[in-house]
């Protein structure tokens, strides 16, 4: 009698494998995240994923210590040998790469664009020089038509329609809050809730785009009627309207450090909180190049770090 085995297949990524590395030998998650050049809650976030997809803890922490269990060691041994290889083949390649160029094409909208995208693009390129981008701002619906036709590498957004034999990757998680302009005589408030929105001008986007469907429904539900004082296409417009004093907008939280810069006052909306997943998305069976990889694990760890600096966590 056979017996037929099933075997799964954990995808690690090459950053992962670094993280684990470096804290094994700094025995230290703040001197590895250094050496990394990154946070260390960005650094315990990819340690957490490596254990999770692995089912064993790799490290036995406290306050002071930190050191690997037998099974950390174990997969040391292997992780050492491995990306010494890794290296020296990535150099040789990297080295190719400088001289034929190597490019990923990205698209996202405008606010994300500007607040996201361009300083972590910035930072990636400080290590990986030899990297070119190809950026296309725009609406969410036109960024994903050019994934799924293949002109773009990769879309990043909040992305609210399925979309077949695309893979999509969470970034991070954002949510929605109100902003109003600051007169300088209104309290400071951290939250507001739906139904504290009936009576209010609001600002929207047009009724066709499915972030302001959302919102749309979570005021229904709050049982707020209203209609539109003022309706807009894009992010960076209602906030300069609402500062203009037109009335309030409703969007999502990654537009906070926009608005800092802007004299408005920002709550988030609560009763109920209503999440937004910040996704990176790419055709399925599209071949991109090794970089891309690197790049998407970057980010997740970049836009965590991005949101506790702006206060949006």
């Amino acid at each position: 009698m056979t017996v037929d085995k099933e075997y799964s297949i954990i995808d690690f990524t090459s950053r992962q494998l670094r993280a684990f590395l470096l804290v094994a030998q700094h025995r230290s998650f703040s001197r590895a995240a250094g050496a990394l050049f990154i946070t260390p809650s960005g650094l315990s976030l990819l340690i957490r994923e490596l254990e999770t997809q692995l089912g064993v803890r790799l490290f036995e922490r406290t306050t002071r210590h930190v050191a690997l269990t037998a099974l950390g060691s174990e997969l040391l041994t292997v992780t050492q040998r491995n990306l010494q290889e890794l290296d020296g083949v990535m150099s040789r390649i990297g080295q190719s790469a400088s001289e034929t160029g190597v490019s990923l094409s990205v698209g996202t909208p405008p606010l994300l664009m500007a607040s996201v995208l361009a300083p972590a693009i910035q930072e990636f390129r400080s290590h990986r020089p030899e990297l070119q981008f190809q950026l296309f701002d725009s609406d969410t619906n036109s960024v994903m038509q050019k994934v799924q036709s293949g002109a773009l590498d990769m879309g990043m957004g909040i992305f609210f329609k399925y979309l077949p034999g695309v893979r999509r990757t969470r970034l991070f998680r954002f949510s929605l809050m109100v902003i109003r302009a600051d007169n300088g005589n209104q309290s400071r408030r951290t939250t507001t809730t739906w139904s504290a929105l009936e009576g209010e001008k609001l600002i929207s986007l047009p009724p066709s785009i499915p972030l302001q469907q959302l919102v749309d429904r979570h005021l229904a539900k709050a049982g707020v009627t209203h209609q539109p004082n003022l309706t807009l296409n894009y992010l960076n417009t209602q906030i300069a309207m609402v500062e203009a004093g037109l009335g309030v907008a409703i969007i999502p939280s990654y537009g906070l450090p926009a608005c800092r810069s802007r004299k408005l006052a920002m709550s988030r909306l609560v009763n109920p909180v209503v999440p937004l997943d910040f996704s990176q998305i790419r055709l399925g069976g599209r071949k991109l190049p090794p970089v891309a990889e690197d790049f998407t694990s970057f980010l997740q760890s970049y836009i965590a770090s991005w949101a506790g600096r702006s206060g949006i966590l």
